[in-house]
Parts: structure tokens; C-alpha cells; sequence
């Protein structure tokens, strides 16, 4: 991991800032990460390595985000939501940070900002909306244009407004067939077992 210094918008040995993004400092970006055009990554921000940030990103000051992170173009960061390892952001897709906004009466401490967790391997599609204060499990899949109002167990498809499970996914990305007990993926030959209260985790 690196400091950015001042004169970050170039390519490195370590990392790539596109001459048209914005990097504040201090923040530390990792080997092999990319920030892309016309992108804002205020201070006091951690990137993982061999992350992809697209154009047209904000990152808020704060915010964690781990290695080979895909952050697709046009996403906004905001303080409060934290991206493990993995994490794929489809283009247009809104995190919020705090529940009850109002212009009159602002809410913009970090006392009001809710957490939002997303965890490793997770995928987010294009145009949905995670609203604050939720985790979304490891490898859950949220389908383009969800409304995510709760939280999301590990491995989950969801989709639709507000969403819903509507099936398991792989950790490959392959969606698992319908089970009560145990299952192989067809894909990668992963193995699942069902355990009860609408989760599963992976045996094999």
C-alpha cells in the first residue's frame, strides 16, 4: 500500500490516477489499483490492491475499501459504507448514508451516518439502491435495479422492489439450483449445505 503524494495523477509503479480524477491527501492506495476517468477520492480513504474504480466515481473521505474491488462507472461511495475484498459495484448503483435526510435540517455528522457493510465477494447490479444501515452476505448476488431494505444473508439472489430472495448463488457466480438439503454446483463443482433459517454456507 502507498500514499498518494502530490503528484499522484500519473501511473506509478505501485498504482494509475487518470490525469482527469481528483485524489486528496492523504490516502493510500494499492498496488495495481486503478482510478479512472474524472473520479474523486477524497482523503482519508484506503484502497486495496488491484482495485478498478471507473469514471465518473466519488469515494468519500473514510471509506474502506479492500482488494480487487470493481467499482463500475458512475457510483458514489458515500462515509459509512465499507467494501471487503471482491466486492463487484455495477454502473449506477446508489448506496445511501443516512436514513432521514432532510436539506432544512441536516444530517451530515458521522453520528448520522449509518453503516453499511458489504462483504467479500458480493455483487451489487447495475442500478440498485442499498439502503443504509444493512449488511449484504458474502457472495450474495443483488440482481440490477433491486431496492435492498434489509439485510442479506451470505450467498443469496435477490431481486425486484423491495427485494427478495429468489434463489442461492455460487461463489463462482453461477446460480445453484433449488435444494432442501445439499447441492453442487454445475459450474465449479462447489458443494452447499442448506442450514435452516434461510441460510447456507459452503461445505466443499
Amino acid at each position: 500500500m502507498s500514499t498518494v503524494d502530490a503528484n499522484s495523477a500519473t501511473k506509478t509503479s505501485e498504482y494509475f490516477v487518470h490525469e482527469s480524477a481528483y485524489v486528496d491527501l492523504p490516502t493510500t492506495i494499492g498496488k495495481g489499483t486503478q482510478v479512472w476517468h474524472f473520479s474523486h477520492v477524497m482523503r482519508d480513504v484506503v484502497i486495496g490492491e488491484s482495485c478498478k474504480i471507473g469514471q465518473n466515481v466519488f469515494v468519500a473521505s473514510g471509506v474502506q475499501i479492500g482488494r480487487n474491488v470493481k467499482i463500475q462507472n458512475n457510483v458514489s461511495v458515500y462515509a459509512g459504507v465499507v467494501l471487503e475484498d471482491d466486492v463487484f459495484c455495477g454502473p449506477s448503483c446508489v448506496f445511501t448514508n443516512i436514513k432521514t435526510p432532510r436539506s432544512a435540517f441536516p444530517r451530515n455528522t458521522q453520528d448520522d451516518y449509518f453503516v453499511t457493510l458489504i462483504k467479500q465477494g458480493a455483487t451489487i447490479g447495475a442500478n440498485a439502491t442499498i439502503v443504509c444501515g444493512h449488511t449484504i452476505g458474502r457472495y450474495a448476488f443483488i440482481g440490477a435495479g433491486a431496492t435492498v431494505t434489509k439485510d442479506i444473508p451470505d450467498y443469496a439472489l435477490v431481486y425486484g422492489n423491495p427485494a427478495k430472495r429468489v434463489g442461492w448463488m455460487c461463489e463462482c457466480g453461477a446460480k445453484l439450483e433449488d435444494f432442501t438439503t445439499t447441492t453442487v454446483c454445475q459450474a465449479c463443482d462447489r458443494h452447499y449445505e442448506y442450514c435452516g433459517e434461510n441460510q447456507i454456507r459452503k461445505i466443499v
